[in-house]
């Protein structure tokens, strides 16, 4: 099985630096290999359309007023695309969120 690539969004990529350290936290304990990052919101487009692009991508509830035009992007890059819930990323539960992108990689 390939590596999977999850992007986590932001306003500027750095609120989600803890939340993609508990998740790749909740990968090893799971014994899952996934590559996850965090990266602003300006940056979305680059990444969806670029050779890297990620497997999955969600975006932070702070940015959820974007994710209308984030789901055309991420659309038209054959991504499936999540807001994380909110309580989620205010508690930094990185298993949660790390089963949500599970969640979207098997549909």
């Amino acid at each position: 099985m390939t590596q999977k690539i999850i992007m986590l969004a932001c306003a500027g990529g750095m609120s989600t630096s803890l939340l993609v350290t508990k998740m790749k936290a909740a990968a090893k304990a799971q014994n899952a290999d996934y590559q996850i990052f965090a990266t602003g919101a300006a940056e979305i487009h680059d990444r969806l359309t670029g050779e890297a692009c990620p497997d999955v991508l969600l975006l932070g509830p702070q940015i959820r007023y974007i994710a209308d035009k984030a789901q055309v992007i991420a659309d038209e890059a054959g991504i499936p695309m999540a807001v994380i819930n909110m309580h989620d990323y205010g508690t930094m539960n990185g298993v949660n969120v790390l089963n949500t992108a599970k969640q979207l990689l098997e549909k």
